[in-house]
């Protein structure tokens, strides 16, 4: 990354605190091989392929926490241009409109102004990566049955981060000269939940006609 775009993402741009993998864990050194792989400019849908002999909810996991570090990055570059008046809903455009619900204080689809959608969103996964019974960090112990189902709902909320950016804030990215390094990400995004069946096509349709965005 350039010195410039690291001025642009920046630690204290960083929308939440970042969720790190334990030294000497079987996911850090899973995360290890993901990132050198990024780094040695391997071909992307390449890279996001499960690695021989490797677990797929290990493989699944290592990315779901990646890709939230990421993405409250890109967020957190534009969120102090996301206000409840410049986006009284979380929407993608005219036609795609996201609601809240987490069967908690919002126990049916609710709409939001996008900022506190984010805050919401964010907040829900953060319980989810950090919770032991869901996401174990320890040797030996098993994934929850369901665990990928928690992870297709956290990644297909996590793409609609990526449409609001894109529809609503790319003008910003651009001024910033941060457009190439989010069209990797998303681009690393893309793939991996494509290569894995994680989010339905359906989901994926509002960045299919994105500029660089969505044609890949």
């Amino acid at each position: 990354m350039s010195i410039a775009l690291k001025q642009v993402f920046n630690k204290d741009k960083t929308f939440r605190p970042k969720r790190k993998f334990e030294p000497g864990t079987q996911r850090f050194e899973l995360h290890k091989r993901a990132q050198a792989s990024l780094n040695s400019g391997v071909d992307l849908k390449a890279a996001v392929q499960l690695p021989s002999g490797e677990d797929q909810n290990d493989w699944v996991a290592v990315h779901v926490v990646d890709f939230f570090n990421r993405i409250n990055l890109i967020y957190g570059t534009i969120c102090e241009f996301c206000t409840e008046r410049t986006c009284p809903v979380m929407s993608g455009g005219p036609k795609y409109e996201y609601r809240w619900q987490d069967d908690m204080k919002y126990k049916k689809p609710t709409a939001l102004p996008a900022p506190q959608y984010m805050n919401l969103l964010m907040d829900w996964i953060e319980v989810q990566i950090n919770n032991e019974d869901i996401f174990p960090t320890s040797v030996g112990v098993p994934f929850p049955k369901n665990f990928l189902q928690i992870c297709k709902k956290i990644l297909c909320r996590l793409f609609r981060v990526f449409v609001h950016v894109y529809i609503h804030h790319f003008d910003r990215i651009i001024l910033m000269g941060a457009e190439a390094h989010v069209n990797t990400c998303y681009k690393h995004f893309y793939y991996f939940v494509t290569e894995l069946n994680l989010i339905d096509r359906k989901e994926l349709e509002p960045l299919v006609s994105v500029g660089s965005g969505g044609k890949l």
